[in-house]
């Protein structure tokens, strides 16, 4: 049927065509990360769904020309730049004058690459110099190098999963590696530079190389609960001596330490309940030590470190910070004056993600509300137009199929202001018949401390454009609002993230912005344990699916990797002292008052949320009698990685949601495996 005034064909929502396919998801799409600048070349990484999730470095030349840093490894097989310390990884590679200390994922090792002279060249036109193994096979796993040319060194996070771990967690440690290769055959060869703390992150070396910097933290604390500031002296052949605490300590967050041309050392931390900028001088031997506040206010110039980088705060040049920042969850990026804290913004209609800065020059990852992610060149005006050098996305929408976030406020059931992210649906094809409104897809982001973002998603998109409406919600514990909004998570995890998300759904339903009898609810990791416990204690949600959500938190708190073996503790209670709490929050146990269907996706290698999380609570649903599907994809670890998971994922949720809501979603969408519908139809 077409609407003769629009010229739009009318169909229920949730059977529109849409032009994001889930071949769209993968299809010539990359994630990018960990921008760098090195002279007149910029670096970032491409995580390439394509190619079995493998992430590789890249390359812009002055010229423009762009291509794979492709390192020849000695066993053949494409290098993918990757770490797994903290199972999250990230901080995988660095580069000075040319040279380039990297993670390889396939072996752990690390590796040093030359992009100078002397070069091989591929008539591909990618850079193809000989990977030089830096540290020994074995059990251990490094992040975030550092590189000391003069000292012809690197320094860098090292996870030892071996011995040293004596049967009970990995140790963390900064060690220094020579770049000579001497220590590929010799482990004595690595020295320790700083040990003792359960986690160290961040190393930075100051422009003299006379003092080394880094965060540290212990159990039970996150780095983003209370965390360390320490810088030490260096001798001449680059070990620690004198060390000194600078900032951070009990229920102060610290991050992103970088020094200046100057030698002061620039640092985030949240003392005022913010996460604010803050310079010291006087680091070196006899001279007072100051620290000062650089721009005060109620925004914050980092996130949670989940992952070794990414950067949010850069030195741009002897004067000047590069800098990304949020207020109320969206982000601005801009420079801040060294000599006064001045903040000026740049380039409105970006929204950062990382950055990298220098000799004035300034590279970004950025997204806006209607373009995917793109690494950026952009120039020091809030009108000066940014050079795109890669888009992580070729796909483009009409602006008639993209849905814009609208920042959506409402009161909590504690009487917090509760925050999310919404998108109506959204197609210059189709419109609903006449008194029809849509189904609501809220979706709930993983850590938890962690934010939804209200820039471009492909991911949302597949939905709106649909006919679906979407929530994107920022429950309490996210980031973004400050450290208070952040607590309100303290001891309530599965309290306050479900009950925002309830309420958040009853207030669209009761505007009249969505079908009250059609809300779902999806999330992975955190958010897929808020989905299945909004599913479990409460009757708001008519279905959900939940991506390696996690269904029991005791099985979370004995089994679980170090980085996040004490989190709980903060989130639910002590265990096991808390044992009971852990359980009267747990949805498995609970079954019995669940009464939605549930769609459960999960990796088989999930070294985060085990698989047998999935399959315990699919075998509770399973034995209710509800409608459930659970979908096992062989190889995964948390996340899918792999271009055609991916998109098996997507479809399977579309199927789902479809049978149960009763409408067939347009385009070949294969029909999941749902046990128990029949018995609970009509």
């Amino acid at each position: 049927m077409i609407d003769d005034d629009a010229g739009r064909t009318v169909a229920p929502y949730g059977t529109w065509e849409s032009p994001v396919g889930a071949r769209t998801l993968t299809e010539r799409t990359v994630g990018l990360s960990l921008p760098a600048v090195d002279g007149a070349d910029v670096y970032w990484l491409e995580e390439r769904p394509e190619e079995a999730g493998r992430s590789a470095l890249v390359r812009r030349r002055a010229d423009g020309t762009v291509a794979d840093v492709v390192a020849t490894l000695p066993g053949g097989e494409p290098v993918d730049v990757r770490s797994r310390v903290h199972e999250y990884g990230g901080g995988a590679y660095a580069v000075r004058s040319g040279v380039i200390v990297l993670s390889h994922a396939g072996d752990g090792r690390l590796y040093r690459l030359g992009v100078g002279g002397g070069r091989a060249r591929h008539a591909s036109g990618t850079d193809s110099p000989e990977a030089v193994p830096l540290t020994p096979a074995g059990p251990w796993r490094f992040a975030d190098p550092v590189i000391d040319l003069e000292r012809e060194t690197v320094y860098v996070v090292r996870e030892d999963h071996g011995p040293a771990a004596h049967g009970a967690e990995p140790v963390n440690e900064l060690v220094r590696v020579p770049l000579d290769g001497s220590a590929a055959d010799e482990p004595s060869a690595v020295s320790v530079v700083a040990t003792g703390t359960d986690f160290v992150a961040s190393p930075a070396l100051s422009p003299d190389g006379a003092h080394l910097a880094w965060v540290s933290w212990d159990h039970p604390h996150m780095p983003w609960t209370s965390s360390v500031l320490r810088v030490a002296e260096l001798t001449a052949d680059g070990a620690s001596a004198a060390e000194q605490v600078v900032a951070g300590g009990d229920d102060v967050s610290v991050a992103q330490p970088v020094w200046t041309p100057a030698g002061d050392l620039v640092h985030v931390d949240d003392r005022t309940g913010w996460w604010n900028l803050y310079r010291t001088e006087g680091l070196g031997h006899g001279q007072e030590r100051r620290t000062r506040a650089l721009h005060p206010a109620e925004m914050e110039f980092t996130g949670p470190q989940w992952r070794f980088g990414p950067r949010t705060v850069a030195v741009l040049d002897d004067e000047h910070l590069l800098c990304a920042w949020t207020r109320d969850a969206r982000w601005h990026l801009g420079s801040v004056r060294l000599a006064n804290g001045e903040l000026e913004e740049w380039s409105a209609g970006w929204e950062p993600q990382e950055v990298a800065a220098a000799e004035g020059r300034a590279v970004v990852v950025a997204a806006s509300a209607s373009r995917p992610p793109a690494v950026l060149e952009v120039g020091r005006r809030a009108d000066a137009p940014a050079t795109v050098l890669r888009r992580s996305s070729e796909t483009t929408l009409d602006d008639g199929d993209v849905s814009v976030a609208r920042a959506l406020s409402w009161t909590a059931p504690d009487g917090a202001e509760a925050h999310g992210f919404f998108y109506p649906p959204t197609s210059s094809r189709f419109r609903a018949p006449d008194g029809e409104l849509p189904p609501l897809m809220v979706m709930t982001h993983g850590g938890p401390t962690s934010a939804a973002r209200a820039t471009f998603s492909l991911a949302v998109q597949f939905w709106t454009t649909r006919g679906f409406a979407v929530l994107d919600v920022n429950y309490g514990g996210s980031t973004g609002y400050g450290r208070a909004y952040r607590e309100r998570l303290d001891g309530r995890w599965g309290i306050v993230d479900v009950a925002d998300c309830e309420s958040g759904a009853r207030h669209l339903a009761d505007a009249g912005l969505v079908d009250g009898r059609r809300l779902g609810i999806r999330g992975g990791s955190a958010g897929g344990f808020t989905t299945l416990a909004a599913l479990t204690f409460t009757d708001t949600f008519t279905a959900g699916a939940s991506r390696y959500g996690i269904g029991d938190l005791e099985a979370l708190a004995r089994d679980t990797h170090k980085f996040e073996s004490h989190y709980p503790f903060g989130l639910v209670g002590p265990h096991p002292e808390a044992a009971q709490t852990y359980r009267d929050r747990s949805p498995v146990h609970h079954t019995d008052a669940l009464s939605a269907p549930i769609v459960l996706l999960q990796g088989t290698e999930d070294k985060v949320v085990p698989p047998n999380q999935a399959e315990q609570m699919a075998d509770a649903v399973r034995a209710k009698g509800l409608p459930v599907a659970v979908v096992m994809f062989e190889g995964e670890g948390h996340g899918f990685r792999r271009a055609e998971n991916i998109e098996a994922a997507a479809l399977a949720e579309l199927s789902f949601f479809g049978q149960v809501w009763g409408f067939e979603p347009a385009g070949d969408v294969p029909r999941l495996a749902l046990e128990n519908l029949e018995s609970t139809a009509g």
